[in-house]
């Protein structure tokens, strides 16, 4: 289930996305020049590694540089591979436009890197053992997807479903779509949690995380005036497919 775009018009240009996904990828071109060897390391240094936090002996163990916290934003940049990189700033395209909408290019800064770090705190909590570094973007995204359930649950979202090797495209409500994301990325993480194989190389528990931060913090972000702009183009023009807020 991969969402392809929504049908909301935006009011306001959306520079704060436009400059995620910039800053990401000069992060992804960045890594493209790196050896296997230095993608590695580089991912342990900029990359959060729950056991360097909880085990404080691993720092030395691995040679970590003394970053403090600087890896809490920096992981958030970094993608395992083009696959990894392309859905993250596809997904981040789709929803972000219409949550910095309302919020604002500085409001949703700032949103955007909370829900990235409550995304990758409730992974350690859950992986505290682990020396797999976590990188991507995949959790700050799913917090702008739990805000965009709340802002607009009743938006369309047109949906690439796979059926074997044919696509099926189908508008599902945003309530609709985001639920079933969000109870697969649940049902994933508990999992992959009962599983002695782990993870399996996905972070589920941070996209879990991440988007539950979203639902909860975005009121505390909404920036009034631009609501009631926003607000009054609707009641203006033919919003009528979607519930608004």
């Amino acid at each position: 289930m991969f969402p392809i775009k929504d049908y909301i018009p935006r009011k306001y240009p959306p520079h704060a996305a436009r400059l995620l996904i910039i800053l990401n990828s000069l992060f992804f071109i960045y890594e493209l020049g790196l050896s296997r060897k230095e993608l590695i390391e580089f991912s342990h240094i900029l990359g959060i590694v729950p056991a360097r936090y909880f085990s404080p002996e691993l720092t030395g163990l691995f040679n970590y540089p003394d970053l403090s916290f600087l890896p809490f934003f920096t992981h958030m940049f970094l993608h395992s591979g083009f696959f990894h990189f392309i859905i993250n700033m596809w997904i981040l395209w789709v929803f972000a436009d219409n949550v910095e909408d309302v919020l604002g290019p500085v409001r949703f800064l700032i949103f955007y890197l909370l829900c990235g770090l409550f995304a990758v705190g409730g992974h350690m909590l859950v992986n505290f053992h682990s020396t797999v570094p976590v990188i991507g973007a995949s959790g700050a995204i799913a917090g702008v997807m739990g805000a965009y359930l709340v802002l607009y649950p009743g938006a369309r979202v047109l949906t690439l479903i796979p059926v074997f090797i044919f696509p099926f495209f189908i508008d599902l409500p945003a309530i609709i779509f985001l639920g079933l994301w969000f109870f697969m990325q649940f049902l994933s993480g508990l999992s992959s949690s009962l599983s002695s194989t782990g993870a399996a190389g996905v972070a589920w528990w941070a996209h879990a995380f991440g988007f539950l931060a979203g639902l909860f913090l975005v009121g505390f972000f909404r920036n009034n005036k631009r609501t009631a702009a926003i607000t009054t183009q609707k009641n203006g023009s033919s919003f009528d497919d979607f519930d608004f807020f």
